[in-house]
């Protein structure tokens, strides 16, 4: 098991440039499989979760080529239903939990679609009833089979319909919407999740041919048609990355340059780290973070303490609630951290507390963080990443803290985080992989 090895306490100073989004790019790699052209992907992050995911398609006959770092060219023209039974394709896809998106596209395309129970953080329980009820309201078939815990949908002809879905489920919508796109007539899906992520799925599959409106909304309206051609598609920066630099430029009191940071598409994220007290300057695409040596919290209007939640888009995306929690606890001043959407996301406090920090875990959802204004900086010790979020939030403590931490199980960060040590290192950090 791979560990890194950080020695606290030094500041950095530089430029980070983020790589492209990972929750877009197992959206819009699982869309090749829609067409029989060639599809051109540029500005795809390499890390382990979009990687497994390229295996995965080339295991069911896709043809893939890499013609740059990050840029890739698929061609599903050669795929068959019948590969998605292999036991090959069982232990990649349980493993991946973006595989359950390979669904959609193969149900429009071919009539069918296998799946085993997918895998992914160990984050409490992340349903698919959404995906699955979705692809019934367009006229399939579902069956789960307990004993091999695979999920299958069937449909001769997929028929458009009208849906309100019961959550809005950033991969559901996706899933959707991509079954949705050939389907005979006209789909309305009501409460979509409208993250930029569905907005760029949405647009590629438009420049395929498509025909979806309402996007950025949550009322789509997609009108089937009877296939799609190839595209180029650009990939956006990862909005997640972009906060967790946010976050440890003001944890390390560094100055750092975040380039191309996307800053049409992070929506609340800059404001929600400035009520931290965290100085941000804008300047064109570009995001700096001066060296805040000291931040403070605001307070609501009538004193009480202010909650950091998250929620769907607009709203604060929950992937950055590990990041605001670690950075919250050297502010000055106290905060709620309300993670509504996942059970378990907040455990990771305890390495936290191990640590030095001042932190109330109310209960599976909530924790108190009581900021100490850099007056007791975080001790080294000794962790283990539970998840990708959590991990690059440990790591950000670590960079903080005074001696040398160990963080183990680092294979979690590298699944959202593609060369993050090389990256900070570049910038002034000691991290040492081993």
């Amino acid at each position: 098991m791979a560990t890194f090895t950080v020695e606290g306490g030094h500041r950095l100073s530089g430029i980070l440039e983020p790589q492209g989004a990972k929750n877009e790019a197992l959206q819009v790699i699982c869309a090749t499989l829609l067409t029989k052209e060639d599809v051109t992907i540029r500005n795809i992050p390499e890390i382990r979760d979009v990687i497994n995911l390229i295996e995965l398609l080339r295991s069911i006959g896709v043809i893939i080529n890499r013609t740059g770092r990050g840029e890739y060219i698929f061609n599903a023209s050669g795929v068959t239903p019948g590969r998605l039974e292999t036991p090959e394709f069982s232990t990649r896809a349980s493993a991946l939990r973006g595989s359950i998106m390979i669904i959609g596209p193969m149900l429009s395309r071919f009539g069918t679609g296998y799946i085993p129970q997918p895998g992914g953080d160990k984050i409490g329980r992340r349903r698919v009833d959404t995906h699955f009820l979705g692809f019934e309201k367009l006229g399939a078939r579902f069956e789960f089979n307990p004993e091999k815990k695979w999920y299958k949908v069937s449909a001769n002809k997929l028929k458009g319909a009208y849906m309100l879905l019961d959550e809005a489920s950033v991969t559901g919508t996706a899933n959707i919407i991509m079954a949705a796109v050939l389907a005979d007539g006209e789909t309305t899906i009501y409460n979509a999740a409208c993250e930029p992520y569905v907005q760029q799925l949405c647009k590629m599959l438009n420049s395929m041919g498509a025909r979806i409106s309402g996007i950025g909304s949550n009322l789509l309206t997609i009108n089937g048609v009877d296939q799609l051609l190839g595209c180029s598609h650009q990939v956006l920066p990862d909005m997640i990355e972009v906060g967790s630099f946010i976050g440890l430029a003001a944890m390390t009191a560094s100055e750092i340059t975040i380039k191309n940071a996307g800053t049409e598409h992070l929506g609340i994220i800059p404001e929600s780290f400035r009520r931290l007290g965290i100085k941000l300057v804008q300047n064109g695409d570009d995001l700096i973070v001066p060296a805040n040596e000291h931040y403070e919290i605001e307070n609501y209007i009538d004193g009480s303490i202010m909650t950091i939640a998250d929620a769907p888009w607009p709203g604060l995306t929950p992937d950055l609630l590990s990041v605001f929690l670690v950075v919250a606890t050297q502010a000055k001043g106290s905060v709620l951290i309300h993670q509504k959407m996942f059970e378990s996301r907040l455990f990771f406090v305890d390495k936290l507390i191990d640590m030095g920090a001042q932190i109330i875990l109310c209960d599976p959802h909530r924790a108190t963080v009581i900021g100490l204004d850099r007056t007791h900086p975080l001790r080294a010790t000794k962790m283990t990443s539970p998840d990708i979020r959590a991990g690059i939030a440990l790591l950000i403590a670590a960079m903080t803290a005074k001696g040398t931490s160990i963080i183990e199980n680092i294979d979690q960060i590298d699944r959202g985080y593609e060369n993050i040590d090389l990256r900070l290192n570049n910038i002034g950090a000691h991290i040492q992989r081993s």
